[in-house]
């Protein structure tokens, strides 16, 4: 199996003086209404944390128990909690996706098998690849690197009896209509989520777990103690609130029309996008790829790289959506490095 450095992430590629479309954080600080909240929480902080409001707030947000709901420090400690909590004979991760579920099982010691998407297809999700013994299945939707947005009839045809199925929803949230999330429930699925991408918190770490009940006991007994902040739990209640929901959603398509702004400058460029994008970001394939990430950096400009994700090569560069006065002027940057 091809060895690929799966703990690089695009923060990696960020430096200074560089403009950066690397990270999908869509927002460059969270908005003034969290700030002031996370603020008035300060003097709050010598007690121990509780999540006792963050899970009510969560779980009346999607319309769960609380004892489906598992609040974590950012989206991705899910996955050392479900590699820690489970012994699957059969894990499955679908690549290209997110690389932390499979660098998390490996770390727990399990044997990893990797379905790979087509990009001829579009990386379109075919549930007949996926093993029929696989019980543990990891799949992102929207899936990044590549942007595409999977039916949620197809992932609910991958559940079933002795299998666990792990859907990474990091990015739903700026999808107009959260269109095919599976986070109302489905037996035998797992929904993860985070705050991060919309609201400009990466460095707070808030996200969480919808799963059934005994799925939420399992990965809570193994879930350090106090590992979500108090001020990640303050966020997590202010951004399900049904005034932040609008505001999300009107980022959602805000981000979805900068999308479009950028696919059609890419492609009057001559640069095509792969598969068909439905997240705040997008991969392409450009020839000598790793020379021009090079020269777009020395432009100024930082995009992420592709050749870590399985599946993908060095041709790969995958560019995350923003502003269109920041789009055209890396458009200019791109056309010339090119």
């Amino acid at each position: 199996m091809p060895e690929y450095d799966l703990h690089h992430h695009g923060d990696r590629e960020v430096g200074p003086g560089l403009v950066d479309l690397a990270v999908n954080v869509r927002l460059p600080r969270p908005p003034a209404w969290l700030r002031d909240e996370l603020a008035s929480a300060l003097d709050s902080l010598a007690a121990y944390p509780s999540t006792v409001d963050a899970v009510a707030a969560v779980a009346a947000r999607h319309g769960r128990t609380s004892s489906e709901v598992l609040v974590t420090a950012g989206a991705a400690e899910a996955f050392t909690l479900l590699a820690a909590a489970f012994r699957p004979l059969r894990p499955v991760v679908v690549h290209p996706q997110f690389t932390e579920p499979e660098a998390a099982l490996r770390t727990a010691g399990h044997p990893v098998s990797r379905v790979i998407l087509s990009e001829a297809d579009g990386f379109v999700l075919d549930p007949g690849l996926v093993p029929a013994d696989a019980d543990l299945v990891f799949v992102g939707n929207p899936t990044n690197p590549t942007s595409v947005l999977h039916p949620a009839s197809v992932l609910r045809s991958l559940a079933r009896p002795g299998r666990l199925l792990v859907v990474d929803e990091a990015f739903l949230d700026a999808v107009p209509g959260e269109a095919e999330s599976l986070a109302a429930g489905h037996p035998g699925v797992v929904v993860l989520r985070s705050l991060t991408k919309t609201w400009g918190l990466a460095g707070l770490r808030a996200g969480y777990v919808l799963a059934p009940a005994d799925v939420v006991e399992r990965l809570r007994a193994v879930q350090v103690p106090w590992s979500v902040s108090t001020l990640a739990g303050v966020a997590t209640v202010a951004c399900c609130r049904p005034s932040a929901l609008e505001e999300a959603e009107k980022l959602a398509v805000a981000a979805e029309a900068d999308r479009e702004y950028l696919v059609s400058g890419l492609a009057a460029s001559g640069i095509d996008v792969l598969g068909d994008p439905r997240g705040p970001f997008v991969l392409v394939r450009v020839p000598e790829g790793a020379s021009v990430r090079m020269r777009l950096r020395e432009a100024g400009y930082a995009v992420r790289r592709g050749d870590t994700f399985p599946g993908l090569g060095p041709d790969h560069l995958r560019l995350a959506v923003r502003d269109r006065a920041t789009t055209d002027a890396f458009l200019a940057a791109f056309r010339e490095v090119r």
